[in-house]
């Protein structure tokens, strides 16, 4: 719960306080926390926050996603000690600016940073030996283009490295890339299981879905262990575990109007889930699921049916009529839940602290 000065103005009208108790009470409140460690790094949308998070993300792009062809010419012995030194200088700053002049977000990034240099040293690292899982990939950028083993040695590092770094600077966003190296992972080892000639779609979607599946389930292990107003360390897993699981879908079913149904079903779930987890997350990927069932139905099952928008308009109506109810009724429905749900169950659903 967060507290506002309307919070304070509505209590005085309805005279719990005086409006003179008001005042001094935020006024009070106010000194208290902007003087505190906790109120100077919360995180929040501010020009110092933004610059913070966009300086960090094009210096991770640059050395990642927009390196070019150029940087191939150091070789491999080259881009391994440039990434260690931009890995070294960045962890030395960040741990200046995080334990001694008590900057933590701008401190946490650059360790961030740093941890996102390990995927390069490891991969001039190989260059540099002529050692690969499996034959050579190819320069770095096609690490962030094309599915192939020989790039899991890069992911499983960083995931290291990152888990170390957690355990030292508690920063949610440290937590991104392991979430993005799990995904890349559950690709790259298709061709490892399922031999570098032999895996298909089916193969690596069945792959993506399990790796998917992991994701979400130690997400939710790290919900319910942790406040989330302490800083949300599970929602990086539940993203990337929803795009590892979620695209996974369709490539898993069959060709049959059963499939497509138990697709549609299986987005309802995650719907359902977003409500039990207090996750919008799953709420969005299961109504896009939803919405691409309906369309299919649309342009391909009814297409020439002149009753099914109709039919949709009141589903919709309804869907608003329920929303409508529940918000007049809550705390009745919540009140009325705690009583049937057994308390052992409640303690397995995260709460929002």
């Amino acid at each position: 719960m967060k507290l506002e000065r309307e919070d304070l103005d509505w209590a005085a009208r309805e005279e719990i306080i005086t409006p003179e108790q008001a005042e001094i009470l935020w006024d009070a409140l106010s000194q208290r926390y902007q003087h505190s460690e906790d109120y100077q790094n919360r995180p929040r949308f501010n020009f110092a926050n933004f610059a913070y998070y966009f300086g960090a993300l094009i210096v991770i792009l640059a050395m990642g996603w927009f390196m070019t062809k150029a940087w191939e010419s150091f070789g491999g012995a080259g881009l391994f000690f440039i990434a260690v030194a931009y890995a070294i200088s960045f962890s030395l700053v960040g741990k200046s600016l995080y334990f001694q002049q008590n900057l933590k977000i701008s401190g946490s990034l650059l360790f961030t940073m740093a941890v996102c240099m390990i995927p390069l040293a490891i991969y001039g690292l190989q260059r540099w030996t002529g050692f690969w899982i499996q034959t050579e990939p190819g320069i770095y950028r096609g690490f962030y283009e094309w599915v192939k083993g020989s790039w899991v040695l890069m992911e499983l590092g960083t995931i290291i490295a990152a888990l170390i770094t957690l355990k030292f600077v508690r920063f949610p966003f440290l937590t991104a890339p392991i979430a993005f190296c799990l995904w890349f992972m559950s690709m790259d080892l298709t061709p490892i299981i399922f031999g570098e000639d032999n895996f298909d779609w089916k193969n690596r979607a069945l792959i993506s879905m399990w790796f998917g599946i992991v994701c979400l389930i130690v997400a939710y292990l790290i919900d319910l262990k942790t406040r989330r107003s302490e800083g949300d360390f599970a929602f990086w897993l539940y993203l990337f575990g929803l795009f590892s699981f979620w695209f996974s879908l369709p490539f898993l079913g069959d060709d049959t109007e059963w499939s497509r149904f138990l697709y549609c079903l299986t987005n309802l779930g995650l719907i359902v889930l977003s409500l039990l987890l207090k996750r919008r997350l799953f709420m969005v990927f299961g109504a896009i699921g939803v919405f691409y069932y309906l369309g299919y139905l649309a342009y391909q099952v009814f297409e020439e049916s002149i009753l099914f928008p109709f039919c949709l308009t009141i589903l919709g109506l309804a869907i608003i009529y329920i929303g409508v109810m529940y918000q007049r009724h809550y705390r009745n429905i919540e009140r009325y839940l705690e009583r049937v749900i057994p308390l052992e169950l409640r303690n397995l659903l995260p709460k929002e602290r």
